[in-house]
């Protein structure tokens, strides 16, 4: 059989890292290109030592003639607007492309505008012909359109956890929509790569807070997907908080139930939503859940709880921000799209301790 081809682009930042790493275990793909515009020349285990020896592939100029010509595909493991100017040429030649920004999770020139004006950015989109051919690539939702598609928009990592938690219960009609309730942590790697002074060392330990508190561009897509999910417009409360961890997201989501269901019911809907997805695993209040339970690995653990005195769902989901929530998506996506298990290269635990 031969191999994927795929070019990374943005391959020294975090995501990018963490596709290398992936694919590096992929049977059925094979690291062509590492693009970047920072580190040009160097070999990309000399900014991430770890990968000595595995891959010490250099990483190359955007424009640099060199750059293979028969990729399959690229990821763009790179910041909003990026990829809507460059993504164009790639897929001209056939090559098919995941994006991990928000440029193509919305396949609508409205939706998008909105989505560009609520996190500050220009609202016209600099290849708006593409966007009604982007899939949004969750692919527990969307496994049939990304396999039809040639463009996908990663989603954010937020939003995996609080979509995935969600959907099931707003499918069957079991919550009251006007009363969802996301209160989400993540660890500093969400931030990024680059240095910045709210995360050094000694601001940062034993320092937790909340930044965009109704503001934080996931926002947008969840509100989305779950409307989509529920057939009507869903408004959340959304507040994301920074705490001293590494890696990883654990976001509690509280919605009233309606009358009915007990937590029997409701795990039976959460398992049965999820009985094709390897990886989301459902648990019930009898089995807590840890964000080590999930550390580099792909899988997504929802803790399903029902607060009888108040009578209020309680899911707490827990995924890697890195890899679930970005580099591992992209690859699940990347097997969907060229026909592929969907588990290929990814099913595997996470670390512990």
């Amino acid at each position: 059989m031969e191999k994927i081809k795929v070019g990374i682009i943005g391959s020294g930042g975090y995501g990018g890292c963490g596709a290398v790493e992936l694919l590096l275990q992929h049977p059925a793909a094979e690291i062509r290109a590492l693009i970047d515009l920072q580190d040009v020349g160097k070999p990309i285990s000399a900014l991430y030592p770890h990968l000595e020896g595995f891959c010490d592939l250099p990483i190359m100029a955007p424009d640099d003639p060199a750059c293979p010509d028969d990729l399959d595909v690229v990821f763009f493991a790179t910041p909003d607007g990026v990829g809507q100017k460059e993504a164009g040429r790639w897929l001209e030649r056939g090559v098919k492309v995941i994006d991990y920004s928000g440029d193509f999770r919305f396949n609508d020139l409205e939706i998008y505008r909105g989505y560009a004006s609520r996190i500050g950015r220009e609202p016209e989109h600099a290849s708006p012909h593409l966007l009604e051919d982007s899939v949004y690539g969750l692919a527990e939702l969307h496994r049939v359109e990304i396999a039809r598609t040639k463009i996908v928009g990663n989603p954010g990592c937020f939003a995996v956890s609080c979509i995935l938690g969600l959907a099931p219960a707003l499918k069957e009609g079991l919550i009251e929509p006007d009363s969802i309730v996301c209160d989400a942590k993540t660890g500093v790697s969400g931030a990024g790569k680059n240095p910045n002074p709210t995360f050094h060392y000694p601001a940062r330990y034993e320092a937790m807070n909340a930044y965009k508190i109704s503001g934080h561009q996931h926002v947008y897509e969840i509100e989305r997907e779950l409307g989509s999910v529920a057939s009507h417009d869903i408004r959340i409360t959304f507040t994301p908080h920074v705490v001293p961890l590494c890696r990883g997201i654990l976001s509690t989501l509280y919605a009233r139930v309606r009358e009915g269901p007990g937590v029997n019911e409701l795990l039976e809907v959460y398992r049965g939503f999820y009985a094709r997805d390897a990886f989301v695993r459902v648990f019930g209040p009898e089995s807590p859940q840890s964000s080590v339970n999930v550390r580099g690995s792909n899988f997504c653990n929802l803790s399903v709880n029902l607060d009888e005195r108040t009578g209020r769902l309680v899911v707490v989901s827990l995924i890697d921000n890195l890899v679930k929530g970005q580099a591992g998506s992209a690859v699940q996506n990347m097997n969907i799209m060229f026909g592929l298990e969907e588990t290929t290269g990814l099913l595997k635990p996470g670390l512990y301790p």
